[in-house]
C-alpha cells in the first residue's frame, strides 16, 4: 500500500477500526486504560478542527437560502432526538447513569460523518453541512439546558459549565479551522488529505479510552444499553426522514434531515459525560456504543435512503 493511500484506507474504514478499537479495549482494557478521561476533550478538539478546515462562509448560504429547511432540521434536531432519549429512557427503565448518558447523546447537535453519509446516500449535502454547522454552533445554548431539563431532576446539571466546555472544544476549534482555512489557503491544502484519518484515530481512541475505563461494567450492562441505543438511532433516522416528508420536502432534503437528525455528535456526549458527571461513569458508555453502531446503520441507511429516492 502507498503512502499515500494509507490517510484514505483509514478514512474509509472507520466502521473497522472504531470495532477493532472497541474489541481490543473491551476484552484488553490496559491497552487503553493508561490515557486518562481527560484526554477525550483535546481529542475531540482535533476531530472539530478538521471539520473547521473543510468549511467555507459559503457552505452557509443554504441557512439564507432555505430558511424552511434549517428551521424543521434543526427543530427536529433539538425536538426529537431529546424526548426520544426521555421516553426510551422511561420505556426501558435505564439506571439513572446510562440514561443520563443516553439523554446527552440526544442533545447533543449533529455528528460530523453525517455530511459523508448523506453524500453517500445521494441527498443535499449542502442542506447536511449547513445543518451540521447551525447545530454545532446552537450547541452551547440548547445541549446543556435541554439536559438541564430531561435530566436534572435526578442529577445536578452544571449548564454554565457544559456552555464553557462546548465552546472550547467544539466552537473554538471550528473557528480555528475556519481561520485557518480562509487565510492559509495553501496550508489547508496539504493538510486536508490527513485531516480524515486524524479525524478517524481520534474518534477510534477516545471510544478506547471510555470503553476500557468502564470495560465491567460495559460487560454488565451492555444489552439494555445498545437497545437503547440503536433505538434512538432507527427512531432518529426515521422521525427525521417523515419530518421532511410531512413538510413537502424533496427526497434529497428528507434524506439529509433524516441522517443529521439521526446521527449525533456522540463524541461531544462522551466529553461532556467524562468532563461534567465523573460520579457517574457509566453516562459515557451510551456515547460510546453510538459512535460504533451509527457508522454501521449510518452505512445501512445511505444505501436504503439512495435506493427508496431512486425509486
Amino acid at each position: 500500500m502507498m503512502n499515500s493511500q494509507i490517510p484514505n484506507w483509514i478514512a474509509s474504514h472507520i466502521t473497522l477500526i472504531v470495532v477493532a478499537v472497541t474489541i481490543v479495549a473491551l476484552f484488553v482494557p490496559s491497552s487503553f486504560s493508561w490515557i486518562g478521561t481527560a484526554a477525550i476533550a483535546p481529542m475531540l478538539g482535533v476531530v472539530m478542527f478538521g471539520m473547521g478546515l473543510t468549511l467555507k462562509p459559503s457552505d452557509f448560504k443554504p441557512v439564507l437560502m432555505h430558511p424552511k429547511e434549517m428551521l424543521i432540521g434543526e427543530l427536529a434536531q433539538f425536538i426529537i432526538m431529546p424526548l426520544v432519549a426521555w421516553l426510551l429512557c422511561r420505556l426501558l427503565n435505564l439506571p439513572p447513569e446510562l440514561a443520563l448518558g443516553v439523554i446527552l447523546v440526544g442533545c447533543c447537535p449533529g455528528g460530523t460523518a453525517s455530511n459523508v453519509i448523506c453524500y453517500l446516500a445521494k441527498g443535499d449535502v449542502a442542506l447536511s453541512v449547513a445543518m451540521t454547522g447551525v447545530s454545532t454552533l446552537l450547541a452551547p445554548f440548547v445541549t446543556p439546558v435541554l439536559v438541564l431539563l430531561l435530566a436534572g431532576e435526578t442529577v445536578d446539571v452544571d449548564v454554565l459549565g457544559m456552555f464553557m466546555s462546548i465552546v472550547q472544544v467544539v466552537i473554538l476549534p471550528i473557528v480555528v479551522g475556519l481561520v485557518v482555512n480562509h487565510y492559509f489557503g495553501k496550508f489547508t491544502q496539504r493538510v486536508i488529505p490527513y485531516m480524515p484519518m486524524l479525524s478517524t484515530l481520534a474518534i477510534a481512541a477516545i471510544i478506547g479510552i471510555i470503553v476500557s475505563h468502564n470495560a465491567q461494567n460495559i460487560m454488565g450492562c451492555s444489552l439494555l444499553v445498545a437497545v437503547a441505543v440503536i433505538l434512538h438511532n432507527l427512531l432518529g433516522l426515521s422521525l427525521g426522514y417523515i419530518a421532511g416528508m410531512l413538510t413537502g420536502m424533496s427526497p434529497e432534503k428528507r434524506t439529509a434531515i433524516s441522517i443529521e437528525v439521526g446521527m449525533q455528535n456522540s463524541g461531544l456526549a462522551s466529553s461532556l459525560a467524562a468532563t461534567h458527571f465523573a460520579l457517574y461513569p457509566l453516562a459515557a458508555v451510551p456515547g460510546a456504543i453510538f459512535s460504533v453502531w451509527h457508522n454501521f446503520s449510518g452505512s445501512i441507511a445511505a444505501g436504503v435512503l439512495k435506493r427508496w429516492n431512486g425509486k
